[in-house]
């Protein structure tokens, strides 16, 4: 399959619309896959539906009792799915009706909805740190994936359906298998935890938002760190690959969305536009669009502008002898008058960068640190199996309570009789 290979060699993104209409912050974004419509949830409790034809007005979808945290359209576009504090999930039909159904999806804010690629399922995460597959018709409970100890921010469906990725605060991101429900590897933050994840168009490797202010790129076969990027001077709150896998978008609460170069491994633009955090961003079906959303309450939509021409087979990431990169603070601004002299000189510099940091780890201490991490996945299955334990002896504690205090009220009524 060829794919598209990408170039910037067109003009700088520019910022093509910007809507108002929520009154709190953007919390998450979306485009319909036929470009006419960008869905939008916010911490008011509204989901709204912008139509990209600017003489059509947006559609405000009140139905949740308390902020949105994610939205997701089908990939048919005829569905949108929210995912809320108030413990539920709705899935809207994007039209002037507003019409929707509710299910009580978790047992705590849910902070995630997705779609799976043939529409047929969603995967929610939440705060009850479990992770949960539906199907989309009737919305029936399928299963219940149940090994992160801290909150569940966020969990996506592979683009061949067949895995899981999911990011929680207990400093794990986990990869699951979605026909045998096991976890296959867990991939370990240490400095702090990933706010969002998602794959690769590709499939091949995932791309994680963290707070500790970078962006990491991870193997899912090798579980090997391909790149890693340190460009934020704030929390990643939010990121996507364009749909050629060539580039990446993040946006952060330092007020700036960078764009990323996957195969060159450094960074492009810098673009401001938001007063205050970025929240979210997406790329649109094509890659022909992204926007944006921020605590300024308000929805950006930017137009690309990469020139597109027939490329190579396959997008390889770029990773020098298969080592991790950091690469460092780099300022290119999207309103840079002499940008491919700026781009050239800001190559040389990451070169000079990533080969300065480009320390590869002794074999000994790779497989001691492997072991420990190994150990330590052990060790957190088994707190997660006691945990549920716990539960469930709790559980049987409240129901032999229960059966007292009723057999002491069945007595006192026998006594009083």
């Amino acid at each position: 399959n060829r794919w598209p290979c990408l170039n910037l060699m067109g003009s700088d993104p520019t910022l093509e619309r910007h809507f108002k209409g929520h009154r709190d912050t953007v919390t998450s974004v979306d485009f319909s896959c036929n470009m006419k419509q960008i869905a939008t949830g916010s911490m008011d409790s509204c989901v709204m539906i912008w139509n990209m034809k600017p003489q059509m007005r947006a559609y405000r979808f009140d139905g949740h009792k308390d902020a949105v945290t994610s939205v997701h359209f089908s990939p048919s576009g005829h569905l949108v799915a929210s995912a809320s504090r108030d413990k539920t999930v709705r899935l809207w039909v994007p039209s002037m009706k507003a019409e929707s159904t509710v299910f009580r999806a978790h047992t705590a804010t849910v902070r995630s909805v997705n779609f799976s690629g043939d529409g047929q399922t969603l995967v929610t995460a939440s705060d009850d740190k479990t992770i949960k597959v539906w199907t989309v018709h009737r919305q029936k409970f399928l299963f219940s994936l149940n090994q992160h100890i801290n909150w569940v921010r966020c969990a996506k469906f592979s683009p061949d359906n067949r895995l899981i990725v999911s990011s929680s605060d207990d400093k794990t991101i986990k990869l699951w298998d979605k026909n045998s429900r096991e976890c296959i590897h867990s991939f370990y933050e240490h400095a702090g935890y990933a706010n969002y994840v998602d794959f690769h168009p590709s499939g091949t490797c995932i791309a994680a938002a963290s707070t500790d202010n970078s962006v990491k790129v991870w193997d899912i076969r090798s579980h090997k760190m391909l790149q890693h990027y340190q460009v934020h001077s704030g929390v990643v709150n939010s990121l996507s690959f364009h749909p050629a896998g060539n580039f990446l978008i993040t946006a952060s609460s330092d007020s700036t969305m960078k764009i990323l170069d996957l195969v060159e491994g450094k960074l492009l633009y810098t673009l401001h536009g938001h007063q205050g955090p970025v929240t979210c961003v997406a790329f649109s079906r094509t890659g022909e669009y992204f926007s944006s959303g921020g605590s300024d309450e308000q929805v950006m939509v930017w137009k690309s502008n990469f020139d597109c021409a027939e490329g190579s087979d396959g997008v390889r990431l770029h990773s020098r002898a298969n080592h991790s990169h950091t690469y460092k603070n780099p300022s290119v601004s999207s309103s840079s008058t002499h940008r491919t002299q700026g781009l050239q000189q800001q190559s040389r510099q990451e070169e000079s960068q990533s080969h300065a940091s480009d320390g590869g780890v002794p074999p000994g201490l790779a497989n001691a640190l492997e072991h420990i991490i190994g150990q330590l996945d052990i060790l957190t299955q088994t707190v997660s199996i006691l945990e549920q334990r716990l539960t469930l002896t709790e559980d049987k504690l409240k129901e032999c309570l229960e059966n007292q205090m009723e057999i002491g009220l069945h007595l006192q009524r026998r006594e009083e009789a």
